[in-house]
């Protein structure tokens, strides 16, 4: 353990001793993320004040009896519960897709939370299932267990019918994406809140591989204020505007 602590910078020895005092395990867990994906100061200050400790490979899942060993724990090791969109600031009203947008417009923060050997695929992304037109809210290929992952987001609780959903997506997945050299695609559920039991007794009832996680928001806007708030689009016309002027 002491040869792995310093292999990480200073800054990060002294951040993960503070964080992690009197938890070797928890300890070296952070370090061994810090080797494995290189992270920078500002990525290990995050997942250190989120709780990633306590929230990595914490997802409702049927992995270990729908994948087999190591395959089923490399996939459980992917996920998260609860997943953490700190990085978002949504009204107080808001709907999937407004969720979706945001996620997509911070893809390379929300790839961050999600993990190492995550690959964005697209979002709705569209497969044609019979006569009808599938659209998955956000696909992903995960070059570390090398599968395919559905991404299903739930602003509300759980419901078991949305599993039906979810596995539609997967074996649609399975038989026009997945090739020879895939392993078979797994399905994350993640919703506003679930009841525990009701979630693992619904996951039950699927041969299909997927899981069930939370998300947390570490803020809201009232709508109101932020329907008067300035969007991106708008401070860079203005700053665009203003250097204008300072050429002139």
């Amino acid at each position: 353990m002491l040869k792995e602590i310093c292999s990480i910078p200073w800054f990060h020895q002294q951040r993960i001793i503070d964080k992690c005092k009197g938890d070797a395990k928890k300890a070296l867990f952070f370090v061994r993320k810090v080797i494995e994906n290189s992270w920078g100061r500002d990525v290990l200050l995050n997942f250190l004040g989120t709780d990633l400790y306590e929230r990595q490979a914490k997802a409702l899942t049927n992995f270990s009896k729908t994948l087999p060993a190591p395959q089923s724990d490399l996939a459980q090791q992917t996920t998260k519960d609860p997943y953490v969109f700190n990085f978002l600031a949504m009204t107080e009203e808001y709907n999937e897709r407004e969720l979706e947008d945001a996620l997509v417009a911070n893809v390379t923060k929300f790839l961050v939370e999600l993990g190492t050997g995550f690959a964005y695929m697209g979002r709705q992304y569209r497969l044609q299932v019979g006569e009808k037109e599938i659209f998955i809210d956000l696909l992903f290929y995960n070059t570390r267990i090398h599968a395919y992952c559905c991404v299903v987001l739930k602003t509300g609780s759980f419901e078991a019918s949305h599993l039906g959903q979810l596995g539609l997506y997967v074996t649609a997945v399975n038989h026009q994406l997945k090739t020879e050299y895939d392993n078979p695609t797994i399905g994350l559920l993640i919703c506003k809140d679930k009841d525990n039991i009701e979630a693992q007794y619904s996951l039950e009832a699927y041969n299909l591989p997927l899981g069930i996680s939370q998300y947390e928001l570490s803020k809201l806007i009232p709508k109101e204020i932020k329907s008067s708030l300035p969007s991106i689009e708008q401070i860079e016309s203005t700053l665009e505007q203003l250097s204008e002027n300072d050429e002139v």
